[in-house]
């Protein structure tokens, strides 16, 4: 369970990571799986799987605080707007020696490259929607998501 991924891990890992369908359905397994990840970790994360333009999983687990909320919506902008994940923005971002939310085109009250938001990817037809976990450091967000998807995708 490695948090120190080089910037071509990261890709590698939204290369691997994809699903061969996804619905409402597999965004609950989702959302129940990180859940259950989270819950046997003793993490208090806050958990969004947002696809086709709508939140179809959301859960705030005890201990969480509503700041969370607001740290999923920037994250999941960022992979949205960019379409890798906003641990791989960070690290990319890092790596070029620049703070991703102070360039001149990014509004940080919008977007935020801090791990924990992961795109849901079809084989085959790209990004529909993202998963977030919010409440950990962001090596360990990006992690939950890796294993909870690792368990479910085909």
């Amino acid at each position: 369970m490695s948090s120190n991924y080089s910037l071509n891990d990261l890709l590698a890992q939204e290369s691997q990571l994809q699903f061969a369908s996804f619905n409402n359905q597999t965004a609950w397994a989702l959302g129940c799986k990180l859940k259950q990840l989270a819950e046997t970790r003793e993490a208090q994360v806050t958990i969004e799987v947002y696809a086709f333009n709508q939140c179809l999983f959301s859960y705030a687990m005890p201990g969480t605080q509503p700041d969370n909320l607001h740290w999923i919506k920037r994250k999941r902008q960022t992979v949205l707007r960019f379409g890798h994940s906003s641990y791989y923005i960070g690290q990319y971002n890092s790596a070029k020696h620049r703070v991703f939310e102070q360039q001149d085109h990014i509004n940080a009250d919008l977007y935020c490259a801090h791990g924990g938001a992961f795109p849901i990817i079809i084989k085959n037809s790209g990004v529909v929607g993202v998963v977030t976990v919010s409440g950990l450091p962001q090596d360990q967000d990006h992690q939950l998501i890796l294993d909870a998807l690792d368990e479910l995708v085909d």
